[in-house]
This record gives C-alpha cells, structure tokens and sequence, in this order.
C-alpha cells in the first residue's frame, strides 16, 4: 500500500512539475534582451508587432515575436535569432549568410528566401518554392528536401 502511495504522488508530482514547465506569458518590447531589441529595430524596423510572447521553461526562455504581417522571429535566452519566418515576404538579405545567399541566388535565382533557422551546427532555409536547403556550420550545402 505504501509503494502504492509513493507512486501516485510521484505521478502526481510529475504532473504538475510538467505543467508549471510551461509558462508563456505575453511581455513588450522593452522586456526583450537588448540584442533582440537591436535586430527588431534594424531588421523589422518598419513593421508592426502584433505581439511579444516570452516562453519560460526551467532551463530555458524563449523570445517569440510575431507581426502583423504574419512575420515572426524567435531568440534565445541572450537575444540572437534562432528562426526568422516571414510567410509572404522574404527574409531580409542583412540576416542571412552570404555563402547562402550567394548559394541561393546562384542555384534558385527566381526564389526568395522565407524562413531561415539556426539549430546545432546547421542552418535550415526554406524557400518561395517549398523547397528546404540545410547547411552546415560552414556554410556548405548537406541537403535539400521537397
């Protein structure tokens, strides 16, 4: 009975460590770190900000903006980018780096770049096309998926 007991609570613990994890609250631009606020204003400078959402977990906290252009972006903890997304415009050429750029522009020039993610030692770019490009951490083409 009392191995029972032991583990209902610690389901039961489980259980609400897990959702207290997932804390997304709603915060304004001066909240974000000082680097998201630079790329925002150099980058999306122009465009409205529907809302700012902060995703705190435990080890981790998340920025996410999103526009009223349907727009979004996504940073780390420190500030840097993590995902540009810009849906129905492409992503601004500053952010984006020239061995892609000059890749895409070589190899798809009727396309605009959309989307562009950074993960562990690749950068994921998605195009007007459907078309996804993954490049590794020296900016050399691994892969391409439709």
């Amino acid at each position: 009975m009392k191995k029972i007991l032991v583990i209902i609570l610690a389901v039961f613990s489980l259980g609400v460590i897990t959702a207290k994890a997932d804390n997304d609250r709603v915060i304004t631009k001066d909240a974000l770190p000082v680097k998201a606020q630079q790329f925002i204003n150099t980058h999306f400078a122009s465009s409205k900000i529907s809302y700012i959402k902060e995703d705190r977990d435990f080890f981790d906290r998340n920025y996410e903006i999103v526009f009223a252009d349907g727009a979004k972006v996504e940073f780390g903890r420190s500030g840097e980018w993590i995902e540009v997304d810009c849906r129905y415009t492409s992503v601004p050429r500053a952010i984006i780096p020239d061995a892609i750029n000059v890749y895409v522009k070589k190899n798809f020039s009727d396309t605009q770049i959309v989307e562009i993610e950074r993960k562990r030692g690749n950068y994921e770019v998605k195009l007007s096309n459907k078309l996804e490009l993954v490049f590794d951490k020296k900016l050399n083409i691994k892969g391409i998926d439709d």
